[in-house]
């Protein structure tokens, strides 16, 4: 099967969470289909109908087994990454060039107890809290600009929490 140049394919929609945690940690997963060993924050699509919000909270609960959160802040714009020509064919069937990102900071309320990674369709190994400085060297390389500016844009809120 032969794609067009990703150039000309779309983004998928979708959300990231930045989740933290009392001390402005923020909560980071290591993908199971990823051998790298970089590690993300939870995202997902939108499902048609859905508002980026709903989104949020429905992919949180399926990744992370919690959406007990409260929202802190949502990003002013929508964010991108392409990803690399090697993943294009691998994910989402070919169907888009990257994903193009409404992000939210959201403060985790509930005991870390709560977080379950084995969920009915697990994509996380394992998980833990980061600093925000440390947070871009742990992404893989197509999501640490991203991840940069997320920072930069939540960091005045996160200060206020």
């Amino acid at each position: 099967m032969t794609f067009p140049s990703s150039q000309h394919l779309p983004y998928r929609q979708g959300v990231g969470m930045m989740v933290l945690n009392t001390h402005q940690q923020v909560f980071v997963a290591r993908r199971i289909d990823l051998p790298s060993g970089s590690w993300q924050m939870p995202q997902g699509g939108i499902d048609k109908g859905e508002t980026p919000l709903e989104a949020a909270l429905r992919e949180l609960a399926e990744e992370i087994g919690t959406n007990n959160v409260r929202m802190i802040a949502e990003s002013r714009e929508w964010y991108h990454y392409d990803l690399p020509d090697r993943l294009i064919a691998r994910l989402w069937k070919g169907r888009y060039r990257g994903q193009q990102q409404k992000w939210f900071a959201m403060e985790f309320l509930g005991n870390e107890t709560e977080i379950n990674l084995n969920t009915a369709h697990p994509e996380f190994s394992e998980w833990r809290w980061v600093s925000l400085s440390e947070l871009p060297t742990l992404a893989v390389s197509f999501k640490r600009k991203t991840y940069e500016q997320i920072i930069e844009e939540f960091l005045p809120c996160i200060d206020k929490t």
